[in-house]
């Protein structure tokens, strides 16, 4: 029976000579948690199926090296995050109005990140963090969670950037007021 190879070796065996096993392998294993984040962000899933092909394609042509700093996890999020911002740029206002109905009709549904963060048992961050309002919160999560820059948490979110540097000083305000 052959071991299971690691992330980091899978990585590199992609690399250096396009070891198709090893992108399978890795795409298996990592296509379905990138779906499943990405849906949190863009309920549209024909552009989330892109934006997962897209990923995984720039990892395969190499134009998306690993440079074994951090968790390859971490890495194909933020490959995967920054497609899917691109592709929400070039829709346009037509993207983000779909993107702000889509948020709409699915508001009373918790993220798994919404509930991973209400999970957490650290003094009462769990409570401060749900007493905050569902846009501090968003640009909590897109610049903390997910590693956006201001600009980025904004094409994501739809919002200007200077909004995104308000809304993420009112959050760690309250956050702070709550905690203390």
């Amino acid at each position: 029976m052959r071991e299971t190879r690691s992330d980091g070796e899978l990585l590199r065996a992609i690399a250096a000579d396009e070891d198709r096993r090893a992108f399978e392998e890795l795409y298996r294993r990592y296509a379905p948690w990138l779906t499943a984040r990405l849906r949190g962000r863009c309920a549209d899933a024909s552009v989330v199926d892109d934006v997962v092909q897209e990923t995984f394609l720039s990892v395969w042509r190499g134009t998306a090296r690993y440079r074994e700093e951090g968790d390859p996890a971490g890495w194909l999020w933020r490959i995967a995050s920054r497609r899917l911002i691109d592709t929400l740029r070039g829709d346009g206002a037509r993207g983000r109005l779909r993107q702000a109905l889509a948020r709409l009709r699915h508001r009373d549904e918790a993220s798994a990140e919404e509930r991973v963060l209400a999970g957490v048992e650290h003094g009462d961050l769990a409570g401060a963090l749900t007493r905050l309002s569902p846009e501090l919160r968003a640009v909590l999560q897109a610049t903390v969670i997910d590693g956006l820059t201001t600009r980025e948490a904004a094409v994501l979110l739809g919002i200007p950037p200077g909004t995104v540097k308000t809304r993420a000083l009112r959050a760690r305000k309250q956050l702070r007021e709550a905690l203390a």
